[in-house]
């Protein structure tokens, strides 16, 4: 409990984070009028809606024009022509993504899946009360960390409530093929800004036993995590938010992990594995802790266990439905005052392990792995143990997935032929063989390995 404690520190933040119906803001001098704070739909509506497109875009413009703290860009726009925006929060907000890169950074990523939107509404309202507080701990805070925020990750999803995009595709496992332009911006945003950590906020249904828990959290399971990586992804999922869950009386468990509903016992895994493609692990893969949190669309059943809590839950939420989403999104909150808490007091390990783990693709030593997860080891087959020291595209297959690199930020020399040679000596080096090898299991396309490389050094042209 001792790390928690630290949480004192950022105690007016923690209850910015945890307040649903307003900021926290300092009470203004006698006789002076009150600031206007912007509210969003969920909050006028004390939970009776969800906000709109048009709520949004109007309550971000506000915040941008309250304080320097804000900058808002537009990094993309869906199929359907709605705006991708990134929130960039500071003090004051950063300028630049070198900016961004020279400190700590925090990367927000909500409601990837559009009818998750719990993680949205958390989000939005944390911006302006990071945007609107002169709490001194927050500002220090902000002079040091640098916090992202993706609002909507999927607009046209959310516009339309539905898990997919426009298109029907899972954003969720498009961040190694980036076939959609949702990942493609967040891609982008990632290669310039090189946040230290990436938390990706989702809801699930609990429909099925699996799970009866308020709050689910998962690491990075790739195994191409570096082990420092690795260990700061644990320790915010085990000792900052499910600590923060807790003592806000929330329940918490490990995505994808299937509980037995009677004893809480676990049974068997059935989601949550080391695919490169979803965000945490693609994360993990270029070097940042990653986080991925689930909270729970409905009321907790009953446990059968003689515990009335969970029918107390489910009758105010049937009597009440707003009543259930502004559950949803305090759990979100609270699991973001234990990230946010993680982020202030793990700030040398964090900015230690990212850089180590970037740096050490310069090395070009050690394996790469196809498959497998941190608990569950390899196949043999996928265990590249002596990885080549690069690959060869020819020229139909490097125009094919330029972009795609590109947007990664993986280097490249051409060649005289039109194609050109990716070494794994960069820093994304882990990356490399899982998009171009023919044995990964999402790879872009089929290169040919290169054993001799002596000569195969320098960037993109």
């Amino acid at each position: 409990m001792r790390l928690r404690s630290r949480c004192l520190a950022l105690g007016a933040l923690a209850a910015g984070l945890l307040s649903t119906l307003g900021a926290t803001l300092p009470a203004p001098p006698a006789g002076a009028a009150a600031p206007h704070v912007p509210r969003t739909g969920f909050e006028t509506s004390h939970g009776a809606r969800w906000t709109s497109g048009p709520e949004e875009r109007d309550f971000l413009a506000a915040v941008d024009r309250a304080t320097p703290r804000v900058r808002i860009d537009r990094i993309g726009a869906t199929r359907q022509g709605r705006p991708m925006r990134l929130v960039r929060i500071g003090a004051p907000a950063p300028e630049r993504p070198r900016d961004v890169r020279r400190g700590n950074s925090v990367l927000l990523v909500c409601s990837q899946h559009g009818d998750e939107p719990s993680g949205r509404e958390a989000c939005l309202t944390t911006i302006r009360d990071l945007a609107y507080t002169s709490d001194p701990a927050i500002l220090r805070f902000l002079a040091r960390t640098s916090v992202l925020v993706v609002p909507t990750a999927n607009p046209d999803g959310r516009a339309a409530d539905t898990r997919g995009n426009a298109d029907g595709t899972d954003i969720n496992r498009d961040h190694l093929a980036l076939a959609t332009a949702e990942a493609r911006a967040m891609a982008a945003a990632i290669r310039d800004y090189r946040p230290d950590t990436i938390y990706d906020l989702h809801e699930y249904d609990p429909t099925a036993p699996y799970y009866q828990k308020d709050l689910l959290s998962l690491w990075p399971r790739n195994l191409n995590t570096a082990d420092a990586v690795h260990r700061e992804s644990r320790a915010l999922s085990r000792d900052f938010v499910e600590p923060a869950v807790h003592e806000a009386g929330f329940t918490t468990g490990v995505y994808g992990i299937w509980t037995d509903p009677e004893t809480g016992d676990p049974v068997k895994q059935v989601a949550g594995d080391g695919q490169e493609r979803i965000l945490r692990n693609t994360a993990g893969v270029k070097g940042s802790v990653g986080l991925l949190v689930e909270t729970r669309i409905a009321a907790p059943a009953a446990s059968g266990r003689g515990d009335s809590r969970p029918t107390a839950l489910a009758d105010a939420g049937t009597a009440d439905p707003a009543f259930t989403r502004r559950r949803r999104v305090n759990t979100q909150l609270a699991a973001l005052k234990g990230a946010f808490t993680f982020l202030d007091v793990h700030r040398g390990r964090i900015e230690a392990a990212t850089a180590t783990a970037r740096l050490a693709g310069y090395a070009d030593r050690g394996p790469v792995l196809l498959g497998g997860a941190d608990n569950e080891p390899p196949t043999d087959d996928q265990i590249l143990a002596d990885p080549p020291c690069a690959y060869r595209l020819d020229a139909t297959r490097f125009a094919q997935v330029r972009k795609v690199l590109a947007l990664h930020g993986v280097t490249w020399r051409r060649d005289a032929a039109g194609g050109a040679v990716v070494p794994l000596r960069q820093p994304l080096r882990p990356l490399v063989p899982l998009l171009l090898d023919r044995r990964a299991s999402y790879h872009l396309t089929v290169a040919t390995p290169v054993r001799y490389c002596r000569d195969v050094i320098g960037g993109n042209t």
